[in-house]
């Protein structure tokens, strides 16, 4: 019996390459500063997905939430396989905290239609909260199974998964649909495929479009520039390289709960660390200099 599955995926700063732009003097993330990437556990998700499709056949559709420039992520699905990548991308949904994200994300599902399983990364390396995807199965009113290790089983209308429990594992079983997070132990995200990086490189959201008609045509009337993106458009989707690009009002959303006006997150405290210590010291590997460095870890306040 086919499935068809809805994966969430995220473009995110890259936390590991932090460096001292990274923060702005406001106490805020310079994102513009930090190179952006898949989110680890997306790709773990992203996978499951596709094994689902290789076993029992059906459809996997990635579902991005973020700007134009996520449609980078999308394009990475794409390669590894999906059939149908989406971004919804809108002005008014900056700000989101979780539950206003999670509130999106499950309009964008009820939008996309029927469906098996949902599948998200376990969390985000950007906020690492690990709330949207319970907050989105509990939006659906569908069951939820976190922190898949192992898919066991599927069967006409139940899934079998192992799940890590902190300390050990257990196997749970639910009602499809289900939504499911997945961790980075569940398996190894496939390579992006030759055949479809070539293909599908040159696939596009109608922002990407829009931007890229302005700057080469930046002396055209705003028709010639209207007529232009039509046409590239109408182009990419005859050849299957247009990503569906979907905005709050596609979707059906209450924009009271969306963005800012739907987020009750509040920040009381934004503390920035500065480093002010220069240069180095060192340190000579004697009993001698052992004691130095404890007497300096002392005064530091290091220790004691």
């Amino acid at each position: 019996m086919p499935y068809d599955s809805i994966v969430c995926v995220k473009q995110v700063p890259d936390t590991a390459n932090i460096t001292s732009e990274a923060m702005k003097p406001d106490g805020t993330v310079n994102r513009a500063a930090l190179p952006a990437i898949f989110n680890p556990e997306d790709l773990n998700a992203l996978e499951t997905a596709l094994e689902v499709r290789d076993r029992y056949g059906g459809t996997v559709t990635a579902l991005s939430m973020g700007p134009p420039k996520a449609a980078d992520v999308l394009r990475e699905c794409l390669y590894r396989g999906v059939d149908r990548a989406i971004l919804l991308t809108d002005r008014r949904a900056a700000a989101s905290d979780t539950l206003a994200t999670s509130y999106i994300l499950s309009q964008a599902i009820r939008t996309i239609g029927r469906f098996d399983f949902v599948f998200c990364g376990r969390q985000a390396i950007d906020g690492d909260t690990a709330q949207v995807g319970p907050q989105c199965a509990e939006k659906l009113g569908i069951p939820q199974i976190t922190y898949l290790e192992r898919l066991v089983h599927v069967s006409d209308h139940t899934v079998r998964v192992r799940r890590n429990t902190g300390n050990g594992w257990e196997i749970v079983e639910a009602d499809l649909p289900v939504l499911i997070t997945v961790m980075n132990t569940a398996n190894e995200p496939r390579p992006p495929a030759a055949k479809r990086v070539m293909r599908f490189k040159r696939a596009r959201v109608e922002a990407e479009v829009v931007t890229a008609v302005k700057k080469e045509m930046s002396g055209a009337s705003p028709e010639e520039i209207e007529a232009e993106v039509a046409r590239r458009l109408e182009e990419l989707k005859a050849r299957g390289l247009l990503i569906e690009q979907w905005d709050l009002d596609k979707i059906g959303a209450d924009l009271s709960r969306c963005g800012l006006a739907g987020s009750p997150t509040k920040v009381f405290r934004v503390q920035s660390i500065v480093l002010t210590k220069e240069g180095y010291t060192e340190i000579p590997p004697t009993e001698e200099g052992v004691r130095q460095l404890i007497h300096e870890l002392v005064i530091d306040h290091t220790l004691g």
